[in-house]
């Protein structure tokens, strides 16, 4: 159960996936890790020789038995954080951006939209970091 035993043309792949190309230390790991195993190497020479978690070998390995040779070298994606705000309220705070800024003020700033923001009913919470992504997303700059 520990070995993998590959057929040609997929030790073929690995090889040359490890020579050729630009790929991601993450991928040329697998492959190694994958390489290893056939040849019959041990979860913890892999991981020793790798300098990786035992669990990264033996995750590769599931992954390649359960979903082939191409699901095993690549990255599942990621969820990440989900949205805080929806996009009708990211128009809202790039709106009042595009406004003209409070009496005395040349610009508006980040931190003046930010405490405009908080005003506002369901920005409570917001915070200078999130309405400088959102400008940024929206390539809007305030200088």
């Amino acid at each position: 159960m520990d070995k993998i035993n590959l057929i040609e043309k997929e030790e073929e792949y690995l090889h040359d996936f490890l020579k050729k190309g630009r790929k991601s230390a993450r991928e040329l790991t697998r492959a190694h890790i994958l390489l290893f195993t056939h040849e019959g190497k041990t979860e913890m020479e892999i991981k020793n020789t790798l300098r990786i978690s035992r669990a990264t070998v033996s995750n590769t390995k599931k992954r390649y038995r359960e979903e082939g040779l191409q699901n095993a070298l690549t990255e599942k994606p990621r969820s990440g954080q989900p949205k805080k705000y929806t996009n009708k309220q990211e128009a809202e705070i790039i709106a009042i951006a595009c406004t003209n800024p409070p009496k005395g003020r040349k610009r508006w700033t980040i931190r003046l939209l930010t405490k405009r923001m908080k005003r506002r009913n369901g920005f409570e919470t917001i915070n200078r970091e999130t309405v400088r992504l959102i400008l940024k997303k929206a390539k809007l700059n305030l200088g």
